[in-house]
C-alpha cells in the first residue's frame, strides 16, 4: 500500500486514476489546483505524487521547483499532453522523477508509480517475514507459525507498514498521516483500537512480549525481539 498525492484538474481523469489506485489498495489524496498540491506535499508525507503539468494557480513545473527548493524528496510523476524532447527535459530538470504523456492506461501509471517507489525506498520482496509472522503483499495473506490470521483491512494496513519498517517506531499521528488520506474518517482512537486488536490476534498466551511493541512517549512498531 502506498500513500499517493494526485493533483489533476480534469475531474473525469482524476476519478479514473483515484479509483484505479484505490482498487490496488493505495491511499489517494486528490486536489484540483497547484497551490493545494504544493501545500499537501509540504505538510504531509507521501510515497509518491502525481502532478498534472497544467494546473490552475500553479503549474506542475512550478510545484516541482518550489518543492525541491524547500528540500522535498517525495518522488514526483508529471502528467501532460506535451511530448517533445525539450518539454520532457524541462519537466525532469524541474525536479520531476518521471513523465507520462496523455492519454495513458491506468496500468502503466500504476506500474510507473511502483517502480518510482522501489527506487526511492529500495526493493521490498512480496513476502515479508518478522519472527513467526509471514506477510504475502501480493495475496494480502498473513500467517503466524504457518497458520492464517484473518485481519480486517485497517489491521492489515498497519501490520504491513510495521513489517516494511522493522527497525522503526511511529507515533499514532505519523501512522495516520502516512497510511490514510486527508479526508479519511480514521482517527487516533481507531488506531489505538486497531493495535489492540492486532495484539489479540497475533500474540499467543505463551508470549512474554507482544509482536507490536510500545515505546512509551514515542509510538509503535514491530518488536525487535522477533
Amino acid at each position: 500500500m502506498a500513500k499517493i498525492l494526485l493533483a489533476e484538474d480534469d475531474v473525469a481523469l482524476a476519478i479514473t486514476i483515484k479509483d484505479w489506485l484505490e482498487f490496488e489498495n493505495n491511499s489517494v489524496d486528490a486536489v484540483k489546483d497547484g497551490a493545494s498540491a504544493l501545500e499537501n506535499l509540504l505538510a504531509l508525507d507521501y510515497d509518491v505524487a502525481i502532478i498534472d503539468w497544467n494546473l490552475p494557480k500553479m503549474t506542475g513545473i512550478e510545484i516541482c521547483q518550489k518543492y525541491r527548493a524547500k528540500g522535498g524528496n517525495t518522488p514526483i510523476l508529471l502528467l501532460t499532453g506535451k511530448n517533445s524532447v525539450k518539454e520532457k527535459e524541462e519537466g525532469l530538470d524541474s525536479g520531476a522523477d518521471d513523465y507520462l504523456t496523455k492519454p495513458f492506461h491506468p496500468k502503466e501509471l500504476a506500474a510507473r508509480l511502483r517502480a518510482m517507489i522501489r527506487r526511492a525506498t529500495g526493493f521490498l520482496p512480496e513476502i515479508v517475514n518478522a519472527g513467526p509472522l509471514s506477510l504475502d503483499r501480493e495475496k494480502r495473506i498473513v500467517l503466524r507459525d504457518g497458520k492464517p490470521v484473518h485481519l480486517q483491512p485497517m489491521e492489515y494496513t498497519l501490520l504491513e507498514f510495521f513489517m516494511k519498517h522493522p527497525n522503526q517506531v511511529f507515533s499514532p499521528e505519523t501512522l495516520l498521516h502516512k497510511l490514510w488520506d486527508a479526508n479519511s474518517e480514521v482517527s487516533l482512537d481507531a488506531i489505538y483500537t486497531c493495535i489492540r486488536r492486532l495484539r489479540k490476534k497475533l500474540d499467543t498466551p505463551e508470549s512474554t512480549d507482544s509482536i507490536i511493541r510500545t515505546v512509551h512517549g514515542v509510538g509503535y512498531g514491530i518488536n525487535p525481539l522477533y
